[in-house]
């Protein structure tokens, strides 16, 4: 067994469905179309998309002495619902549980430690989406997926309830030349569920548009017209393009139980919310990915939900 091999194993043993290796070259076509979608402005307000995007395509400028990527995928699905209740609103998946960011980075440090271990020389960098890196695209090019028209990242195996982590590293290991193919073939089903039409076509998302974008990274004080009026009852993100991929078909129950829905929610009470108090919003988002959004996001939400439903219209 080689030392590549051997890291996946012990990746597998760590608790990643789906582990590969790619050699630490930039990724130029890759490159050349994040240009392209930000010189469209489709990042919206996510302006750190627009700072030193050769960084993300270049692991040598985050870790000088890069040679290799490992490129690990974890399984987050669980199998529950969000309830439809004009009263609550639902949270994206992958919010549910605990922050993503810590659970993803605690299993690849344990793994980057083994690598230590085994390999004295060896250094390297841990990257969670934090990190400007291309998530989707160094998984792609590990061979652990392929970039469906929604944007995201699709495995055979699991569909795409996954999140992605990276080790840079500066051993030279056996890269993953496998690639998956694309396999989404003539389906438009996430385009053709998408209510604000954020695909503006098949693998380009208009983040501007876009439910998840809006209710998480936008700091205006109200949701654009568009938006608030195609929520559709979703608070905290968007699952649509997703819930309706084919592949999702595939999906499995995930064995770490830190991604269960916290209190058992899936959805969260609007009043709730617009009373919550910032000591009681701090206590009940401690580690959770929904923090992201701040107590001001989540009131505007919530009132944004309330004024389109018009059964809550009329207590006002």
């Amino acid at each position: 067994m080689s030392f590549a091999e051997k890291i996946k194993d012990k990746a597998v043993k760590i608790g990643f469905q789906k582990v590969g290796i790619a050699r630490a070259d930039p990724l130029v076509r890759e490159n050349a179309h994040l240009r392209a979608w930000l010189e469209k402005g489709y990042h919206g307000e996510m302006a750190w998309m627009a700072r030193e995007p050769e960084k993300r395509s270049d692991p040598s400028l985050l870790f000088t002495s890069a040679r290799s990527v490992i490129v690990c995928a974890l399984n987050y699905f669980t199998p529950h619902r969000q309830i439809e209740d004009p009263d609550k609103g639902k949270i994206s998946r992958y919010a549910w549980g605990d922050d993503y960011h810590d659970v993803v980075r605690e299993k690849l440090n344990l793994l980057l430690s083994w690598i230590k271990s085994k390999r004295p020389a060896a250094e390297g960098k841990v990257c969670v989406d934090t990190a400007p890196m291309m998530d989707k695209a160094w998984a792609v090019r590990a061979g652990l997926g392929w970039i469906g028209k929604h944007s995201n990242l699709i495995t055979k195996e699991l569909g795409s309830w996954v999140f992605i982590g990276e080790i840079i590293l500066n051993l030279e290991l056996d890269a993953d030349e496998d690639r998956v193919e694309d396999h989404c073939g003539s389906c438009t089903a996430c385009l053709d569920a998408c209510p604000t039409n954020a695909i503006v076509e098949p693998y380009v998302v208009d983040s501007r548009l876009c439910i998840s974008h809006a209710t998480i990274e936008l700091r205006d004080p109200e949701l654009p017209t568009k938006i608030k009026d195609n929520l559709e009852g979703w608070f905290y993100g968007c699952d649509i393009c997703q819930d309706v991929c084919p592949w999702n078909r595939f999906e499995q129950p995930t064995q770490e139980s830190r991604f269960e829905p916290r209190l058992d929610e899936t959805v969260l009470d609007l009043d709730g919310i617009l009373s919550m108090t910032p000591e009681t919003y701090a206590e009940r988002f401690r580690r959770s990915a929904m923090k992201r959004t701040k107590l001001s996001g989540m009131k505007r939400n919530a009132a944004a939900l309330k004024s389109g439903n018009p059964k809550q219209r009329e207590k006002v």
